[in-house]
């Protein structure tokens, strides 16, 4: 494949300033923290015994370390992963237009810091006209940096940076780079409610017509996991509803000012552990919110497969 040099060395010169921070913070890794205090154990004075990290923003008691957000659907992960490899496929069909993209991806997590690689597979058919071939691999990585935890940790919010980098393949579906700072939040509301946001500035590298693009992305997960004990579903550990929103804003061009809303709804199936691995399986129906989006998509679905190892 030919990659575009400049894009390559651009993406992973600020990667490896990402990698450098968290080096620098010596934050320990995710497994070896402690498990969070009880909420009858934490009071005023003893809260600041909880921080840790780069300038002390973060807490042993925020649950971003124990892999309780689920993976989203159409929005970008933004969850603390240890060992993760999922399979996903995405269909979605316009009034003369069929798009299906097939996505391995693997996460890995060093510590606080999670990296990704997602290598996509697309085929789009329209009249008279069909075009596939291997998109944009996409290379990201998240890094908490602030975190906040209520006394009875009913609230836990993280806020942390993001950043995503797609390496063209000079494919018909592939032709510019892309680069993505992205900042984000999960949010863990009581005992089964959590919310993950991101806000995302992508900007398409590379010469072409596309080249210079700027877009204003958007998400929003919203999940309720429910534990086998209060839904025992044969050989199910924990039954996810789930509930998104994906957008993009044209930010110059002749997209300037243009919306483009996605949503889905759907549900995870995280299945008991066998031995070291957790499998899990999703399924979601993809609908369109706006115009904007309606002018391409009229409905959809993904089907996900995840390994944790």
């Amino acid at each position: 494949m030919g990659f575009k040099t400049k894009a390559v060395a651009h993406f992973f010169g600020v990667l490896a300033a990402i990698t450098f921070i968290h080096v620098a913070a010596a934050a320990p890794d995710a497994d070896d923290q402690p498990a969070p205090p009880s909420a009858t154990g934490t009071n005023s004075a003893g809260a600041t015994d909880t921080r840790y990290g780069l300038f002390n923003w973060l807490d042993h008691r925020s649950m971003y370390t124990q892999e309780v957000f689920p993976e989203p659907f159409l929005v970008d992960d933004m969850a603390l992963e240890d060992n993760e490899l999922e399979f996903t496929w995405l269909h979605t069909k316009g009034s003369d237009r069929q798009n299906d993209t097939g996505t391995v991806e693997f996460q890995k997590g060093i510590g606080l810091l999670t990296l990704e690689v997602q290598i996509p597979y697309e085929r789009n058919a329209g009249p008279g006209e069909t075009t596939q071939g291997i998109g944009n691999i996409d290379m990201g990585a998240r890094y908490p940096l602030y975190q906040i935890v209520s006394a009875d940790r009913l609230v836990d919010a993280t806020f942390g940076v993001a950043l995503e980098g797609g390496l063209p393949a000079d494919s018909t579906v592939s032709r510019n780079a892309e680069l993505v700072p992205e900042i984000f939040n999960c949010l863990k509301l009581g005992s089964h409610f959590t919310v993950q946001t991101v806000l995302g500035y992508s900007t398409l590298l590379d010469g072409g017509e596309d080249g210079g693009t700027q877009t204003f992305e958007y998400g929003l997960s919203f999940a309720y996991a429910i534990p086998h004990r209060e839904l025992p579903l044969p050989g199910v550990q924990q039954f996810i509803p789930m509930f998104e929103i994906a957008g993009e804003r044209g930010l110059n061009r002749d997209e300037a000012g243009q919306d483009s809303v996605l949503g889905d709804a759907g549900f995870r199936l995280n299945f008991k552990p066998i031995g070291e691995m957790q499998p899990g399986l999703g399924l979601a129906y993809v609908f369109p919110i706006d115009s904007g989006a309606r002018a391409e998509v009229h409905w959809g679905f993904v089907v996900s497969l995840i390994f944790e190892f």
